[in-house]
């Protein structure tokens, strides 16, 4: 008695199909190393990082470093010039602006960071909606955004945060409201070019669910432009909520939050710290992140990394 064994048949196509996911997953990866390795090399990137981390600790550490209540009014020191006592001075109230500042950080840092957390979600699945359905839906989504990009983006922030009335949550979304048709427009045309690779065709040759293919296969092809325009819009979702809180349009007027410090400064014109110090800490946390998103966009882009 001889046993002869069958070998086992493989599908062509579900071979091809892992394969071309195999290589896309390992080129992720790749690309994703080199993207660390030339960030350590841009000295701008690192700076802006490094201010990024110390504002992150400054406000995490706020009841520790802060030298003063900051809503301690001491009127008998009101007004009170940059000495050792308060590094900053102090503001119309006797209030220690240094201590303010820090404690702001509290407010525009999370604020920011959920504007662009919640803007991207948005738009990134209206974005994705659209490039995948295409047809009718392509064109409705595509419609609505055309309709909020149409307009001025502070005049859009300023009308829903006076509809909404002036706190921070709806300063929030009022910025929101801005921002996602970026991100749809952006996730649109990427899914529109990652749709036709060869591993989505193999993907859906073997039976893979348009679900999964969107959103396991799809999408993740698409994160590294969304993530450099997410780091740059932390820096622009700061200074519009600064301009809101300006405006009156932020949280109320005794919060210590930094759009609001340089409004207050304003009628004291000649008291140059109440206005400077909040100022100062608005565009060095800007510039951090412009910095950082800039880098980014320079270390994902594997043609630049070629030719350096």
């Amino acid at each position: 008695m001889q046993s002869t064994t069958q070998p086992s048949m493989v599908n062509p196509s579900t071979a091809l199909a892992a394969s071309a996911m195999s290589l896309n997953t390992r080129s992720r990866r790749s690309g994703l190393k080199a993207a660390v390795y030339f960030l350590r090399r841009n000295h701008l990137a690192l700076v802006g990082l490094l201010l990024v981390v110390f504002w992150i600790v400054i406000t995490l550490a706020a009841p520790l470093v802060a030298p003063y209540n900051p809503y301690k009014q001491a009127i008998p020191e009101r007004l009170q010039p940059p000495s050792a006592a308060h590094w900053a001075g102090t503001d119309q109230l006797g209030r220690d602006v240094l201590s303010r500042v820090i404690y702001g950080g509290r407010i525009s840092l999370p604020a920011a960071l959920a504007v662009v957390v919640a803007a991207g979600i948005v738009g990134t699945v209206v974005g994705a909606l659209a490039g995948f359905w295409g047809g009718a839906w392509d064109e409705v989504l595509m419609r609505i955004t055309d309709i909020f990009m149409a307009f001025p983006g502070i005049i859009l922030s300023m009308a829903v945060a006076a509809a909404l009335g002036p706190n921070i949550s709806n300063a929030v979304v009022a910025i929101v409201v801005v921002l996602w048709p970026n991100y749809a427009r952006i996730v649109r045309g990427l899914v529109l070019t990652v749709k036709e690779n060869e591993y989505v065709l193999a993907g859906r040759a073997v039976g893979v669910t348009e679900r999964r293919l969107l959103w396991r296969t799809i999408l993740p092809n698409c994160l590294a432009p969304g993530l450099v325009m997410a780091t740059l819009d932390l820096g622009n979702a700061v200074l519009a909520f600064s301009g809101l809180s300006f405006l009156g349009l932020g949280p109320e007027p005794s919060t210590p939050e930094w759009g609001r410090m340089v409004s207050d400064g304003i009628a004291f014109f000649d008291q140059w710290w109440i206005s400077a110090c909040p100022g100062l800490a608005i565009f060095t946390v800007v510039m951090a992140f412009n910095f950082v998103g800039d880098g980014l966009r320079d270390a994902l882009d594997p043609r630049l990394r070629r030719q350096l």
